[in-house]
């Protein structure tokens, strides 16, 4: 879940590991450092290695006063795993002579024992890292190989786990060692120089054509260029990709937080997600799918897997592959999916969700799956990432990069992917028809002008719940249907953000226990959209408003009675209930980043969080 960056060329190094730290900051910022190559007064090359706690801003700080010549270089910016967030355990870990420098982006899972077996050869460690084990291990293989390539892929047959690395090496001026296994790694050569980072954002100022390195695969990265090596150290010729979004997606455009950016950017997500996927003859067409018709006609279980936000837009999925395929649909957490055997067959379809497609947990997952014959299905907002490439077919959610920590509108591509997914299956299976799907198509397409709407005329509604919610200690997220699906979205929303504590319930429930919580002005926010389940919800909030509870409804356009028991209403414009997770979600994104404000929070870069978790 860190953040690497590198850079070996003609430019200065360390003007553009800062650059790209920065942006690579939303993965893990407890702690940021830099390996920069210095030349000494006697000739020789030098490895200056500076660390800091704390945001990447008070690196630069430190840096400043340093020579600006260096042309080579490595940076990290961490999201502690293991040992505390300390200037010790801050990115790159040298070796003893101090000669060799590693980032590392995940975790090496038998790094106690390779710790003791290094200490009890001298090696002496500095930091409580699992990390710090791949500095001495190179080390080791270095004094035998000479070559810091070859040192790197020992090093690597030595650790079990996952891995992002790159080593630089005072004896190989220039040179930027790299490997891959389950860890993000992108490496790109532009007009001045030689690239790598765990993430494309970090080298789309350098260049557009970048190479995603696969698990098991090296790179060399030296001024004039970088090879490609497998396990064995044979050359290989990696894919190209090229990258086609621009740089403005990642900066805020005006707006105070890159949140509200991307809260705002959803109805341009969910046009972008549906563009062509509608054929002229009402049949849906996803170019990816990897799956004929025939073979998804023979699924007859699906599992959605997913983790946090993507867990949530699982639980809308189910509704919708229940109702319109008529499949049995579980949803699991990704973490639990593999520990506990589920009944999987041949015609078993798991579905992967996953904003990065890294998460670990869901990769772990979906390996499993497959080794039992399962067909794997991937919802994912990363072209070519783990998840993209280990699935039979992919949708892609078209977010663009998401910055902040908190998922927004890679949550409502989601949404809008998994629904094309539940139309599709209930395509196959005979039971949606073709003018279903047309009409369903075009209702859905039509929730990008509701969100519009929600955002042009809903904020101060917002504002002055929020203002009613700021101070309190807790809070219940409550609905029915699809409105218990979002509730709980809701209710992880503003404890990401505002700290604020926060449960989630089916409304029905609430009489079974959580009522209890309730006492004068104590938040409940309820999903009270026009559907089946209305007077039912409508009925439950009553019971909270008898207990003094200050409610908040989110409810349909020109729902008036709705005033007579809320507090506060927020409104969302009429749609089929089917679709009402898609709108019904941007209040309460915009209720928890207000809150979280109102508290002096930092909404796009919460604590304790990171963006991606590729780490188990």
């Amino acid at each position: 879940m860190c953040g690497i960056v590198g850079y070996t060329g003609a430019d200065t190094a360390k003007r553009i590991l800062i650059e790209g730290l920065k942006r690579l900051e939303y993965r893990g910022y407890d702690s940021a450092g830099v390996a920069l190559e210095r030349t000494s007064a006697a000739g020789s090359c030098e490895l200056d290695i500076v660390r800091r706690t704390g945001k990447v801003a008070g690196l630069e700080s430190e840096l400043a006063h340093m020579d600006p010549d260096s042309t080579c270089g490595i940076g990290h910016t961490r999201w502690a795993t293991h040992g505390r967030p300390s200037q010790a355990n801050a990115h790159p870990h040298v070796s003893c002579d101090g000669r060799i420098a590693v980032v590392h982006n995940g975790i090496i899972e038998n790094f106690a024992e390779l710790r003791t077996e290094l200490e009890g050869r001298g090696h002496r460690f500095a930091s409580e890292t699992d990390t710090e084990v791949l500095a001495h291990l190179i080390e080791e293989a270095y004094a035998e190989a000479g070559d810091l390539m070859a040192a790197v892929r020992v090093a690597c047959t030595q650790v079990v786990g996952a891995y992002g690395i790159a080593a630089v090496c005072a004896d190989e001026p220039g040179v930027i060692a790299v490997a891959r296994k389950d860890s993000p790694i992108v490496v790109g050569t532009g007009a001045s120089g030689s690239y790598v980072a765990s993430d494309v954002i970090a080298l789309i100022d350098a260049t557009r054509d970048v190479v995603v390195l696969e698990d098991g695969q090296f790179a060399r990265l030296a001024p004039e260029g970088i090879t490609y090596t497998d396990a064995d150290g044979a050359p290989i010729e990696p894919a190209i990709t090229h990258i086609d979004w621009d740089i403005d997606t990642a900066e805020k455009g005006g707006y105070p937080d890159f949140m509200l950016k991307e809260i705002c950017e959803q109805p341009r997500v969910v046009r972008d997600t549906l563009v062509g996927r509608l054929g002229p003859n009402g049949e849906l067409d996803i170019d990816e799918l990897g799956l004929t018709f025939e073979e998804l006609n023979l699924i007859d279980r699906v599992y959605v897997i997913a983790c946090g936000t993507s867990y949530h837009a699982g639980l809308i999925a189910k509704n919708l592959i229940e109702a319109w395929a008529r499949i049995p649909c579980e949803v699991e957490a990704a973490s639990e999916f593999r520990y506990r055997n589920p009944i999987i067959t041949p015609s078993t379809l798991v579905v992967a969700v996953s904003q990065s497609g890294e998460t670990a947990d869901t990769l772990a997952a979906i390996r499993d799956a497959r080794i039992k014959g399962a067909k794997v299905f991937g919802i994912t907002n990363v072209v070519g990432s783990p998840v993209a490439r280990e699935s039979d077919g992919v949708i892609y959610t078209k977010a663009n990069k998401e910055i902040a920590v908190a998922s927004t509108k890679s949550f409502i591509g989601q949404i809008v992917s998994l629904t094309l997914l539940a139309m599709l299956l209930g395509q196959a299976k005979g039971k949606l028809t073709t003018g279903q799907i047309r009409m369903l198509f075009h209702e859905l397409g039509d929730t990008a002008a509701q969100i519009q709407w929600i955002l042009d005329t809903q904020r101060e509604a917002v504002h002055r719940a929020a203002l009613a919610c700021k101070d309190a200690q807790s809070a219940l997220f409550v609905g029915r249907g699809m409105g218990a699906a979002i509730s709980y979205e809701g209710a992880l929303k503003l404890k990401e953000v505002s700290y604020l504590h926060a449960e989630a319930y089916a409304a029905g429930e609430m009489k079974h226990g959580p009522i209890a919580l309730i006492d004068p002005g104590f938040p409940v926010i309820a999903v009270t959209t026009k559907s089946p389940t209305y007077d039912k919800v409508v009925s439950n909030l009553k019971e909270c408003e008898a207990r003094g509870a200050m409610i908040v409804a989110i409810a349909t356009e020109g729902d008036e009675d709705i005033k007579q028991i809320a507090d506060h209403v927020v409104y969302i414009p009429p749609v089929r209930d089917a679709f009402s997770a898609i709108t019904a979600s941007v209040p309460l994104q915009l209720l928890a980043r207000e809150v979280a404000v109102m508290r002096g929070c930092d909404v796009d870069q919460p604590r304790n969080l990171a963006k991606s978790v590729t780490v188990e």
